[in-house]
């Protein structure tokens, strides 16, 4: 759809391909925009770096979690060797 938007006669508007299409016309811009991006032709963020950075946002909330895991752990462990404080010991 992008290259048939691209590639129209002067005459034919993005909204008449969008609703040949069955999108609105600000969708198709918008990818449109985006292919720009990806080729080059434009700055901004590419789709490959979004999808990059939104895996790396993921990975970065898991190691977070598992941070505070740790930390709990460590401080029930901490608490549970005390004497006199939870300690099974005699």
């Amino acid at each position: 759809m992008i290259r048939v938007a691209e590639n129209r006669d002067p005459e034919v508007t993005l909204a008449q391909i969008a609703k040949d299409f069955g999108v609105h016309v600000g969708t198709l811009d918008k990818w449109m925009r985006q292919s720009r991006i990806d080729a080059g032709e434009q700055p901004g963020q590419t789709s490959s770096d979004s999808a990059e950075l939104r895996e790396l946002r993921k990975r970065n909330r898991l190691l977070e979690q598992e941070v505070e895991v740790l930390r709990r752990a460590t401080a029930y462990l901490s608490q549970a060797h005390l004497p006199g404080k939870g300690s099974t010991r005699s």
